[in-house]
C-alpha cells in the first residue's frame, strides 16, 4: 500500500542521528526517496564522518526503501548547493526539504565567546537559509519551465526560539530567526507552489540530553513521550501533497501533543495622534502591559 509521500523526493539535513534520523526513516516508510544529509560532527561541531548518514541509508535500503547519503556542510553555500543537486541527480528532482541540522555551544551571555555565538548562528540559521535558497531556486526554475512541483519546506525552530532559554542565547536567537525566516519564506515562495512551515520539537536527543539532563525523565514501560520518532509524523504530513493549504505556521510537537504556536501579534495600543512626551509614556506603557496577556516564562527561569 502506497504511503502518504509515495514517490516524493525528500532531503533531510542532520539526519544521521536523533530527530533527523527519525524523519528520514519515517519518510522512507511512507514511500519517499530520501537524501540523508549529515556531516557527522560531534555536539561541539568538531570532527566529520560519513558514517551516521550512511548507516541510516543502509537501514532504509534494508527495509526496501531508496536513499542516498550526503555529507556536505549545509551552512556552506557550495555545500548547500551540492546537497540539492544530490537529490536531483539521484532521484530526478526534489519535493521536500526538511531543515533539521544543528548543534549546541551553550553558555550564559556574559560568558559567551564570539566564536560560540558565530558557530551556532552559522549552523542553525545560515544552515537553514542556504539549503532553502538553493531549493527555492530549483523550484522557481521548475515552475517557470511549466513543471511546478508541490514543494514543501519544513524548518526546525525550538521552544527556546519562541520563548527564550537561559544559557542558550545563541541557540535561542538562531531558532527565533528560523521562525521568522519561515514566515518570510512562506510569503515569498507561495507563487512557485512552495509551502514553508516550521516545528518546535521537544524530544530526547544528543542536544537535549546535554541541555536539559535534569529534566529528561526515563521513559515509562509504555509510551515514550520523549522519543524522537514522535516528532516525525507531523513533518511527514507537512511534506505531503495533502498539506498544500498550510504555510507560514509554526507547530510545537512533544510526545502525542501537537499545538499551533502563536506568533507575534499586534496587542493593546494607544494613539495620541501626536508625538508623545517622554513623561507621558510611563502611564501609557503600564496600561498596555495591564491589558495584555502575561508573557510565557523563559525556559530555565
Amino acid at each position: 500500500m502506497a504511503g502518504i509521500v509515495d514517490g516524493r523526493v525528500v532531503v533531510v539535513t542532520g539526519a544521521g542521528r536523533g530527530i533527523g534520523r527519525a524523519h528520514a526513516l519515517a519518510f522512507a516508510a511512507e514511500g519517499a526517496q530520501v537524501v540523508v544529509n549529515d556531516i557527522g560532527v560531534g555536539l561541539d561541531g568538531q570532527g566529520e564522518s560519513t558514517g551516521p548518514a550512511q548507516d541510516v541509508v543502509n537501514e532504509i535500503v534494508a527495509a526496501g526503501g531508496r536513499a542516498v547519503a550526503n555529507a556536505d556542510d549545509i551552512a556552506s553555500w557550495e555545500g548547500a548547493e551540492r546537497l540539492i543537486a544530490t537529490a536531483v541527480d539521484a532521484f530526478g528532482g526534489l519535493d521536500v526539504l526538511v531543515n533539521n541540522a544543528g548543534f549546541l555551544r551553550d553558555r550564559m551571555l556574559a560568558n559567551m565567546s564570539e566564536q560560540e555565538w558565530d558557530a551556532v548562528i552559522r549552523v542553525h540559521l545560515k544552515g537553514h537559509f542556504a539549503p532553502l535558497r538553493h531549493a527555492a531556486g530549483y523550484w522557481r526554475d521548475e515552475s517557470k519551465a511549466g513543471r511546478q512541483r508541490q514543494a514543501r519546506v519544513v524548518n526546525t525552530s525550538s521552544g527556546a526560539g519562541l520563548l527564550g532559554s537561559i544559557g542558550q542565547g545563541n541557540y535561542a536567537a538562531a531558532k527565533a530567526g528560523i521562525a521568522a525566516l519561515t514566515i518570510q519564506a512562506a510569503a515569498e515562495m507561495g507563487r512557485y507552489g512552495i509551502t514553508v512551515n516550521a516545528i518546535a520539537p521537544a524530544a530526547r536527543t544528543r542536544m537535549t540530553e546535554v541541555a536539559f539532563a535534569a529534566d529528561m525523565a526515563a521513559p515509562d514501560a509504555g509510551f515514550d513521550a520523549m522519543a524522537p520518532e514522535n516528532i516525525s509524523p507531523l513533518v511527514v504530513w507537512l511534506g505531503s501533497v495533502d498539506a498544500a493549504a498550510v504555510t507560514g505556521r509554526v507547530f510545537e510537537v512533544e510526545g502525542g501533543k501537537v499545538s499551533l504556536a502563536q506568533a507575534w501579534r499586534h496587542g493593546p495600543a494607544r494613539d495620541k495622534g501626536a508625538r508623545w512626551r517622554p513623561s507621558e509614556l510611563g502611564a501609557v506603557v503600564a496600561d498596555l502591559i495591564a491589558e495584555a496577556p502575561a508573557p510565557e516564562p523563559v525556559y530555565g527561569t
